[in-house]
Order: C-alpha cells, then structure tokens, then sequence
C-alpha cells in the first residue's frame, strides 16, 4: 500500500515533479524515496543550506482539484500548531502545474526517529511506550482539542449516512465537537517523542475521535489498545462510546475497498459490543 504508483507514467512524472521541487528549494537530496499510500505522496529526507537535514514530501491531484482541506492541511496546521505541539515545522513550500497535474512540496523538519509502525495498523508484539510519551500525547491532543478552525473533518451527514450501511446501526448524533488531528494512528506518530505526523486531514470531529482512532488501529495489540483506553478516559463516555462507532464505520469504510482486512473482525465485534 505504502508503495509507488502502479502506472510507470506517474511514477516517472512524479519523480520529475520532485526532483524540480529539490532544485527549486536549493536542497540536496540526503535519503532514499518514500512513497506514500498508493503513492500518492513522495518523500525523502534532503540538505538545507538554512535548515541543514529537512524532510521534502510532493504530493500531487489534477489541477481542477488542488485545492481545499487537504492540500492546504500542513499550511493551515502549521500556522494554528507549529509552536504549540509536538509536529514537523513547516519551513517552506513549493507549487507548479504541468499537464493538467497540480504539485505542492512542502520542506519540513526532519525528525530523526521512527514511527510506531510501518503500517496504520499496529502489530501484536508492539511495544507499549513509556508514561512520558502518553503523557506527551495527552497533552498536545488537549491543545489541538482547544483550537479554534474553520476545517471539518467528520461531518454528521457522513455519520448519517455511513453508520448505517458499513455497521447496520443507527446513526448517532454527534452532540459534542473538538478539533482533531484526524489521522492519529501508528504510522503517523514518532515512537521516542512523540511527534504528530502528516496532517492534512485535521479539523472538527466528535470528542474522542483522534484517541478512539489510534485504539481502532491497535485492536491487535491489546496491551497497547489498553493503554489508549487508560491514558483517555474519554473513551469510556458517550461521547467517547459514538467517538469509537464513527472511527469504526470510517475503518469498515475502508476495508470495504481492500484496506487492512485483518482489522474486520476486531471492528465487527467491537461495533456488536458498543451497540
């Protein structure tokens, strides 16, 4: 999943894409690619001569839709939480068009230290972190939850229609609402700090989305599953009870097109349970 394009074509614009935004950027290329979800995204880590080690990601949409909540995810993040929380500063960015393709490079700060898991969804024999590092994660969720934005990430309409059809249970309805970084799982947060990765999916969502999305996706790992749960409490509350059901229909949603499969079963009986 985490690989490059399937289609040689877009694979080779892609890297010509990046390599220009390297050279626009006046950076050196200092790692090996990584692709991201269906390679949708290029990354790799780069030289500044002003920032030293950065991290240069390109992601790409056709023209007519280079725009909105997630193209301009890290800008908007960056100016509500670069100096709140712990994420990647944003140090600069990049945009071009080329044959219908749009192009946006942003250059960040490079975090050396690795992520949870490779994958979203986290194994059984993951290590559980240390008291500081929940800690840690706590305490910035509390600050992106207090953040005024205008961005959406779950709607009550989706929940309307979505709830129903990927868990044959009626639609709750969302009375409580914060911001979220809305991708909080494994892949995207580091495993020392830790430091919230990649977000271009935030914005309001039901109270005890982001904590009910990293339980979701460590639901083969119970040991550490159990600890999300402990560090927040919230999940434990009505909110928190419809915070797990949405995360639950979004992850069904998912698998439905080929997405983790393994995680159906757990989800399933899960959803049964908080029905």
């Amino acid at each position: 999943m985490y690989s490059p394009p399937t289609d040689p074509a877009d694979r080779e614009r892609m890297t010509e894409a990046f390599n220009g935004a390297v050279d626009e950027l006046g950076a050196i290329l200092d790692g090996p690619d990584v692709w991201g979800w269906f390679g949708r995204t290029l990354s790799a880590r780069v030289r500044c001569g002003k920032f030293g080690r950065c991290w240069l990601r390109l992601m790409t949409a056709p023209a007519d839709k280079a725009t909105g909540k997630i193209w301009e995810g890290n800008l908007r993040a960056a100016e509500l939480f670069d100096l709140g929380v712990k994420k990647p500063a944003l140090y600069d960015a990049v945009e071009q068009e080329v044959d219908g393709h749009a192009y946006r490079a942003e250059l960040s700060q490079y975090v050396p230290e690795p992520v949870l898991s490779p994958s979203p969804v986290l194994s059984r024999d993951a290590v559980v972190p240390p008291d500081s590092w929940w800690e840690s994660l706590r305490a910035d969720l509390s600050t992106v939850a207090k953040t005024v934005t205008d961005r959406v990430a779950v709607r009550q309409e989706w929940v309307d229609r979505s709830v129903p059809r990927f868990l044959n249970l009626p639609a709750p309805q969302v009375i409580e609402w914060e911001t979220a970084h809305g991708d909080l799982q494994p892949a995207n947060l580091t495993s020392r700090t830790p430091y919230l990765l990649d977000w271009e999916g935030f914005g309001t969502a039901p109270v005890g989305y982001d904590p009910a999305m990293l339980w979701a996706y460590s639901l083969l790992a119970p040991a550490f599953a159990e600890r999300v749960r402990e560090t927040f409490p919230v999940l434990d509350t009505e909110a928190g009870r419809v915070a797990q059901i949405i995360v639950i229909t979004e992850l069904m949603q998912s698998a439905s097109r080929g997405d983790h499969p393994e995680l159906v079963g757990p989800l399933r009986r899960m959803a049964e349970d908080l029905a």
